[in-house]
């Protein structure tokens, strides 16, 4: 028996994730949550003849906690679409307090589920959630994980297509570590599963890195001010939702990049850190997962100077990234 919980499932990433996990033949009850027309998603979604029994609720009438009562695993894709001209910080200050305030629900209903964060951005909203469990006495590292999937379904794709691979995911794996926006996103290509071409030329290479940093760009362009990458979004949500609950129903051997708390793994951890020459406390590697959630946290590998190079570009970056989420706590704490 497995509850999946989403928290913002009336959105442009909530309705098709909630329909992919409607449709997992591993989730037998299904909660949904938002502060408009959950009802109406949950009604649709009752009318698909598979197992999960679905519920929808909305804020009145204590709906979030109704929600989260029973949960395993919660994915959190509420908050506000990127828009054309908006920034991962324009999204910060909106999104911040949403995720706040779900964290703080999860703490008080649902402290043992997995919980997995999709509300961009993921850099900073994580690190949230984390604080916000930390003081409420439930924050345990190996049960969160920032959803970065999407970066490892991009790098996948743009590679099959240039080596002609037509089933791009997950025939093609391409490892994506680091965080979950722009610089801070480090394709590795030297390792993916489907070598690029060795003719590939310098300036092919970097263009290819930078659509993978800034696809999300590519999406909100061509949606023309209408949205951003929901539907690929749900897709890598729905992906990593499922290995996590492989992982947690006892299947072994399940490793996939995420990012998380680097406490989740204190030995993986604190060799990561080593090889990334800084005291971070978040970053998105390849993860095994277990029954408990994270299992191991796995180094980088070997990298080329190309590589290493995206990775010191990125540390900076996401080391102020994470710094404003947790500041966002501390000033919401002491303004209490």
């Amino acid at each position: 028996m497995v509850k999946a919980v989403v928290l913002g499932a009336a959105g442009g990433i909530g309705q098709p994730l909630s329909l992919l996990l409607k449709v997992n033949p591993l989730v037998t009850e299904l909660g949904l949550y938002d502060i408009v027309n959950t009802p109406g998603v949950a009604a649709d979604l009752s009318h698909i003849s598979t197992p999960a029994k679905v519920s929808g609720y909305l804020t009145p009438d204590d709906g979030l906690t109704k929600t989260l009562t029973g949960a395993d695993i919660v994915i959190i894709p509420a908050g506000v679409p990127r828009k054309p001209g908006m920034t991962r910080d324009d999204l910060f200050k909106i999104n911040a307090g949403i995720v706040k305030g779900l964290a703080e629900g999860i703490a008080q209903t649902a402290p043992k589920a997995f919980v997995l964060v999709i509300s961009n951005p993921v850099n900073s909203t994580l690190p949230i959630v984390a604080e916000v469990f930390k003081k409420l006495g439930v924050f345990d590292p190996k049960r969160l994980f920032g959803v970065t999937t999407l970066d490892v379904v991009r790098a996948s794709t743009f590679v099959a297509e240039i080596i002609g691979n037509p089933g791009a995911f997950p025939s093609v794996v391409v490892p994506v570590v680091g965080g979950h926006s722009g610089v801070t996103i480090v394709p590795l290509l030297s390792q993916s599963s489907h070598p690029l071409p060795a003719s590939l030329a310098t300036a092919d290479y970097e263009a290819l890195v930078k659509r993978i940093q800034f696809g999300g760009d590519e999406v909100v362009k061509a949606k023309d001010g209408t949205g951003s990458a929901t539907l690929s979004m749900a897709y890598a949500g729905a992906e990593f939702a499922t290995k996590v609950i492989r992982a947690i129903k006892g299947e072994t051997g399940i490793v996939a990049p995420s990012f998380v708390s680097l406490q989740a793994d204190l030995a993986g951890g604190d060799a990561l850190k080593k090889e990334l020459g800084g005291d971070m406390d978040y970053f998105s590697s390849r993860v095994e997962l277990g029954p408990q959630g994270v299992s191991t946290i796995y180094p980088l590998g070997t990298l080329t100077e190309a590589e290493k190079k995206l990775v010191q570009a990125a540390v900076p970056e996401l080391a102020k990234n994470i710094e404003t989420g947790v500041r966002f706590v501390e000033a919401a704490t002491n303004k209490l």
